[in-house]
């Protein structure tokens, strides 16, 4: 998908003829930040003070501020434009969010110094109040263009659905779009109504063409399949900056989910650069972009820049980290067991297939449920958010993994019910949705190559005396987390089916420290309870 229309800057810009008053933008971006305020390692978890220190490390809000005003202050000083953009979720994923909920990260940008922020599902994530606090906040403008807030008390008039920015006194047209799915995958609550994509945003192109403004960027919080499909459809979006598939795109590394900017082919037969950055502040994108007197796009090219240990901490942001995180810092040290190799916990195998970590949670949840006559686990791999590395296991790294605060739930479900929620968790995964079923206590066979809706190919229950095939008439024991319980991730079976339900608690992430705890060391496996059709 990422490699199907590919452009050099050299046919954009024989798109069009040079005019006299050509605008050059520099377009600085991040996106699904996830609430790494500090340094993270290479498995996109919290970085240890002493591998920070040896130069291990990567991101964190003060590599961050250093890359974005040492960029911008020399692009100013040269006379160039220059607007900083972020495609969304600054919330949910690390204990900075957990403990501070949301303030840490308003207080970052701010300090950074946005010009513009798309909303992201997981704003949503502690409710729409929560939101409208984070909005209070910052002074820069929090865009949506295809929410309906007009019967939510905490958000109507809130949420901007386009903003105009004044870019070196040139105007800049910025629409936005939320992925649909947000009701399931966050608590938005009954009052947020999502309309459609595409829709949406040719409304918001149309009302600023009809402004005179020319020049239009949609900054998204869709993932990159999506941003593809609006590319084609949306007339007037000129690029688009974008978030949410977590998508790593670069000039330059073969190691790259696809070339940076990536084109596609717009409804008016020009061509349409997209860009994002991959997340958790380990890159920044700089898109330069050039249009002609008429507001046609008619160049861009950039990168993402890696910010390593070659990038050096903004000191003031860096003490202002330190002095937050300290009174988390003790309690997270604590170790809580030992794992002989690392624990993959990446979105890409935890979304797509049985994961190392998906194994270790739902062997855990399975583990604390059993003498309450639960049979089977089933964990959402997108609940899943970070891998934990070789060696000591701190409760730190146990919330990286789980920073939601969910809790166990426990409940009774047909087997036709079972086999209607897996169905659910591997309907998405060409987007890469955070849907899909991580298990224990069952495995399954789904064949990718079928519709939506009829991939489950055998669903087995694992016995005393070995696997047998599910009866869909039985009735099975099941724990889950509370969020899926209530229906999250389109896990809309076990709310409207599922009986005796119990949201038993504890939270999530203290099951999983229990449980290593109780079998270290740890060896990360595979148990074959994920298999593909041949």
């Amino acid at each position: 998908m990422l490699a199907r229309i590919l452009c050099s800057t050299a046919m954009i810009a024989a798109l069009g003829s040079a005019a006299s008053a050509e605008v050059t933008i520099h377009i600085l971006h991040t996106n699904d930040i996830h609430s790494r305020i500090q340094p993270i390692n290479r498995f996109d978890s919290t970085c240890a003070a002493e591998d920070d220190a040896a130069g291990e490390c990567f991101g964190g809000v003060a590599r961050v501020a250093t890359a974005i005003n040492d960029l911008r202050d020399d692009l100013i000083a040269a006379g160039e434009n220059v607007v900083v953009m972020d495609a969304g979720d600054p919330f949910q994923g690390s204990l900075m969010y957990t403990t501070f909920k949301g303030d840490v990260e308003a207080e970052m940008m701010e300090a950074i110094g946005y010009d513009v922020m798309a909303v992201g599902n997981h704003e949503f994530d502690d409710g729409p109040g929560n939101l409208r606090r984070f909005l209070d906040t910052v002074s820069f403008p929090v865009v949506s263009g295809n929410l309906d807030l007009s019967l939510s008390e905490e958000l109507r008039g809130a949420v901007e659905g386009h903003v105009v920015l004044d870019v070196g006194g040139h105007r800049l047209g910025v629409v936005s779009a939320l992925a649909t799915d947000t009701a399931e995958t966050s608590s938005p609550g009954p009052n947020v109504i999502f309309q459609d994509e595409i829709d949406s945003l040719q409304a918001d192109v149309d009302d600023l063409t009809e402004m005179g403004v020319d020049m239009i960027v949609a900054l998204t919080h869709v993932g990159l399949p999506q941003d593809i499909r609006i590319a084609e459809a949306v007339e007037g979006i000129d690029l688009i900056v974008g978030g949410h598939s977590h998508t790593y795109l670069s000039a330059d590394d073969p190691d790259r989910a696809g070339p940076y900017p990536t084109w596609v082919d717009g409804p008016e037969g020009g061509m349409v650069p997209i860009v994002q950055a991959y997340a958790y502040t380990k890159y920044l994108g700089h898109l330069e972009v050039t249009f002609d007197d008429d507001g046609t796009l008619i160049f861009a090219d950039g990168n993402t820049m890696l910010l390593d240990a070659s990038v050096t901490p903004d000191a003031e942001i860096a003490a202002r980290v330190a002095e937050l995180v300290a009174p988390i810092e003790e309690a997270m040290a604590e170790v809580v067991a030992e794992t002989t190799a690392p624990i993959d916990g990446d979105r890409t195998s935890c979304r797509a297939g049985e994961c190392e970590m998906g194994v270790l949670v739902a062997t855990a949840m399975l583990d604390r449920t059993r003498d309450q006559g639960v049979e089977v686990a089933i964990q959402n791999g997108g609940g899943l958010r970070a891998s934990i590395d070789e060696g000591p296991v701190t409760m730190g790294e146990v919330f990286s993994v789980l920073p939601f605060q969910n809790t166990l739930a426990s409940f009774d479900l047909t087997g036709a019910g079972i086999i209607a929620a897996l169905e659910n968790g591997v309907s998405q995964v060409e987007d890469g949705a955070g849907r899909f079923p991580q298990v224990a206590g069952m495995r399954y066979t789904w064949d990718p190559e079928a519709e939506p809706g009829s991939r489950i190919v055998s669903v087995e229950i694992e016995t005393d005396e070995g696997f047998v095939s599910i009866d869909p008439e039985a009735t099975y024991g099941v724990v889950s987390n509370n969020y899926m319980r209530g229906g999250g991730d389109g896990y809309s079976v076990f709310a409207t089916e599922g009986m005796n339900a119990y949201d038993y608690g504890p939270g999530l992430e203290q099951v999983v420290a229990d449980y290593l705890a109780e079998n270290t060391p740890y060896v990360p496996t595979l148990e074959g309870r994920v298999m593909q059709a041949d």
